[in-house]
């Protein structure tokens, strides 16, 4: 059986609940293809590190999540990315896809042609930075001398991949299906659960950091970094320039999901209901996987009979 894992960016937390829930029920994926934020939780599934990958993203506050970010002077993006690479060389290290417990293999899209790139040897870090690359706010990745950008743009489910690599089941998670038609809140649900752990409270920004942030960055970027770090703030009404951004990408990949899965239909979609949680929101891991493993429970007759279960 294979697992296919789609983009999303913070809602691709939930993958983490649903690989659990899966396990739990008694349906472990032995073969595994992601896109984006599915191909990172994807990576920490195929190399055994989920466990502590998901205590890792469950400590997430907004301060750390923008320390991370590295502001550059460049065209290509807002961010250069090359913290983030370092995340992923922390939590998986600098390990080849040969180097993983099972079959694992990410979605990315060639800049200039458009293709789609299967990236299934080399470095897997290399690979995850290429997947992750969300057009405009990721600066391309490099990869064997092509200029590459998240594989959401190709194929934001890739349930092809997971066939391709030889699984004769496979279960498509899609984190997108529910986005479409609805206003994505910026302001959090009062039925959120805290931070976690409790302690990180006293880390949340202020405004006086946000200000601080922003003079010490240049003034070619502060117009930009100022729209950025709002996106990480409570209480704006009106949509900044990553939210019109990431609203149009979600309209694309979900039009985009229903193409590709027509002609490749995964035997089971599971669809997480994660409207509420929005672009950057990486900080809401908590609700993510919770909502990542009640999405499971709710399609589990479905699961067992695909998995020959019943």
């Amino acid at each position: 059986m294979g697992v296919a894992l789609g983009s999303g960016s913070a809602r691709g937390w939930s993958h983490i609940g649903v690989i659990k829930a899966l396990q739990r029920a008694g349906i472990a994926p032995a073969v595994v293809s992601g896109t984006s934020v599915g191909a990172v939780v994807g990576a920490a599934y195929a190399a055994g590190k989920l466990e502590g990958f998901e205590r890792w993203v469950r400590k997430l506050t907004r301060r750390k999540i923008l320390a991370y970010l590295d502001v550059g002077l460049v065209t290509g993006g807002f961010i250069e990315g090359r913290r983030l690479a370092q995340v992923f060389l922390d939590n998986f290290g600098d390990v080849g896809f040969d180097e993983l417990e099972l079959p694992f293999a990410a979605v990315a899209t060639e800049l200039y042609s458009g293709q789609e790139r299967w990236l299934r040897s080399g470095s897997v870090v290399e690979a995850l930075r290429a997947s992750v690359a969300l057009p405009g706010l990721f600066t391309p990745a490099k990869v064997h001398g092509d200029l590459l950008v998240d594989g959401g743009l190709v194929n934001p489910v890739p349930v092809s991949l997971c066939y391709a690599m030889g699984a004769e089941v496979v279960i498509g998670v899609n984190l997108n299906g529910d986005l479409v038609g609805r206003h994505i809140r910026h302001q959090r649900s009062q039925t959120a659960e805290p931070p976690e752990p409790p302690d990180d409270v006293a880390d949340e920004p202020t405004d006086d950091t946000w200000a601080g942030m922003l003079d010490r960055l240049s003034d070619g970027l502060k117009s930009r970094a100022s729209d950025f770090v709002a996106q990480f703030r409570q209480g704006e009404k009106l949509p900044g320039m990553f939210d019109v951004m990431a609203t149009s990408l979600n309209i694309m990949q979900d039009r985009i999901t229903r193409s590709r899965m027509a002609g490749d239909p995964p035997d089971v979609v599971l669809s997480p209901r994660l409207s509420h949680i929005a672009l950057l929101e990486f900080d809401r891991a908590g609700e993510a996987i919770a909502e990542g493993e009640a999405c499971v429970e709710r399609m589990l007759p479905a699961l067992r009979y695909a998995a020959g279960l019943e």
